[in-house]
């Protein structure tokens, strides 16, 4: 008989755990024991194998792994509809840039991340690759959130109320990355803005302080038209070549967007082993372009999915993002049998783990992995019947039907409500947030 220590099961009439892709495994249980996943068993058979244990009875749910939200700018989520049907760099430089030279501090970024926190909890995220200013806010927020995160280590080549030189860009992300490190929720890795704003000197330092630090290297790349062309007149090189030049063309290297992408672009990226984060919403609403992703896919590509910021998605729901991901690329690629329902979750889920080094630890459901769980309910009159359990997680159900979330075995979401920040308080603030960004300078003065 094993020996159970502080562990509880978890039954539900599904299990999806990801690995292998497409399983589904009928009325099971999850046993978790502490912050990990010590079992995974028939329901009928735990009463024998676990006598005693505590058993939560989740009926007709699925169980699946946590959200990866693979690329966001959680802070962003105050600006959410404050400039919208626009052009990715008349959105960035007349309105964004502009509202955060004016407001982007340690409170706005903790009003932002708690809000953006919030509602991807809400909706079954359970981890966050973010890149923004302040980060060690970002981090703090996550942290005491309960909420599983990596933390860019920003690096402009721009004066941002974050810092003013590119040595204290690094100086700063370096103490954050101290500062982190017996964190068990949150890790860190470089976040430089692109390659059009980011120099050859930083990108140099960056790849050689990744190596040694064991961080990834996340980066918007190859996100709209005239990037390329851009970088041909100022560097004489395409994005690509440059960054092969200077390193980063290789695994550590989280590529967002990537949306203009030749069919040889595609094979030297599969041969890199470079990650594509996929945000197919933003990349629609700014008409940036569509990332490729079942040529992509095809050749092999690991790819995750992201939201982006709310600020140019304007939902951080990883629900619809999947779903749209799943849709865009059939229509696309002219094929009807790309990306079907289980890619498009291991992309939302396994692949964003992957991306991220935490796909020993996170990301599907397996024994010994940490329990970051999500219970959905399948019996909704939008999800009914059901036919097949993940091709209704992925072309039906929404974030409402998501009932309960935990992260290392902790709950973190139940009843609706966030389990370790205040929602009232939340929403206030981000109340009282929208009323400072509506205002004039004039009105301000």
């Amino acid at each position: 008989m094993p020996v159970v220590n502080q562990a509880r099961a978890l039954l539900a009439r599904w299990i999806v755990p990801v690995n292998p892709e497409n399983l589904v495994l009928e009325d099971h249980a999850l046993i978790v024991e502490g912050e990990r996943i010590a079992d995974v068993l028939p329901a009928s058979a735990v009463a024998a194998r676990y006598p005693g244990i505590d058993c939560e009875n989740l009926g007709d749910s699925v169980l699946m792994p946590g959200f990866v939200n693979a690329h966001t700018h959680s802070a962003m989520a105050l600006m959410r509809g404050l400039a919208d049907d626009l052009p990715l760099m008349r959105w960035l430089e007349d309105h964004i840039w502009p509202a955060e030279q004016r407001w982007v501090g340690p409170d706005f970024v903790r009003a932002g991340t708690e809000l953006a926190v919030v509602e991807m909890l809400a909706g079954g995220t359970t981890c966050f690759n973010d890149n923004y200013f302040f980060p060690d806010v970002t981090a703090a927020t996550a942290s005491r959130a309960g909420m599983r995160a990596v933390i860019g280590m920003p690096v402009i080549s721009l004066p941002t109320a974050w810092a003013q030189t590119e040595d204290e860009y690094f100086s700063r992300g370096l103490q954050v990355h101290q500062d982190l490190l017996s964190d068990p929720l949150v890790t860190t890795a470089f976040a430089p803005h692109a390659p059009y704003t980011v120099s050859d000197s930083a990108f140099t330092r960056m790849v050689e302080l990744a190596e040694e630090m064991d961080v990834p290297i996340h980066l918007h790349l190859l996100e709209a038209p005239g990037e390329v062309e851009g970088s041909r007149e100022r560097y004489g090189l395409h994005p690509l070549d440059r960054l092969a030049a200077l390193g980063l063309l290789g695994p550590r290297l989280l590529a967002v967007h990537m949306t203009q992408l030749t069919d040889g672009d595609m094979d030297r990226v599969a041969r890199a082993g470079v990650h594509v984060l996929h945000c197919p919403a933003s990349n629609l609403k700014l008409a940036s372009g569509i990332c490729p992703v079942a040529a992509l896919d095809a050749r092999g590509v690991n790819i995750a999915i992201g939201t982006d910021g709310a600020a140019s998605n304007n939902t951080l729901d990883m629900f619809a993002e999947m779903r749209l991901a799943a849709l865009l690329a059939k229509g696309a690629s002219g094929d009807p049998e790309a990306v079907p329902a289980a890619r498009a979750l291991s992309m939302a889920t396994l692949n964003g783990a992957r991306a991220l080094g935490l796909d020993d630890r996170i990301g599907s459901l397996e024994v010994g992995k940490l329990a970051d769980i999500v219970a959905i309910g399948l019996d909704a009159i939008d999800t009914l019947p059901v036919h097949h359990v993940v091709s209704q997680l992925v072309y039906a159900c929404s974030r409402s039907q998501v009932s309960k979330v935990w992260v290392a075995g902790r709950t973190v979401f139940e009843s609706g409500l966030t389990t370790r920040l205040d929602t009232a308080q939340v929403k206030a603030r981000a109340r009282e947030w929208g009323r400072r960004l509506r205002r004039t300078p004039e009105q301000s003065e």
